[in-house]
């Protein structure tokens, strides 16, 4: 695989998978916290229970993409808050 960088699966992990996957070797584990959980516009599958965001349903951050789609919406919101401050 290229960009290995971008993809990590922990079999031993004694939580693999933490969501129901139909292919857990499609599984990525590099954004195990998700860095978009404060993000209100996170673009995932969230609920909210107790005013808590429950991202139990999003997948996201584990799937062969995320990285890409994490890391452009990181840069997305970077760019929006440097021409807010403009």
């Amino acid at each position: 695989m290229e960009n290995n960088y971008k993809f990590f699966s922990n079999h031993k992990c004694e939580y693999f998978p933490c969501h129901k996957v139909k292919n857990k070797e499609e599984f990525n584990c590099l954004f195990c916290y998700c860095p978009l959980y404060f993000l209100e516009e996170c673009g995932g599958n969230k609920n909210y229970i107790n005013g808590i965001k429950d991202c139990s349903n999003c997948l996201i951050p584990h799937s062969p993409k995320g990285y890409d789609y994490i890391v452009g919406k990181i840069i997305e919101v970077n760019k929006k808050k440097r021409e807010a401050e403009k």
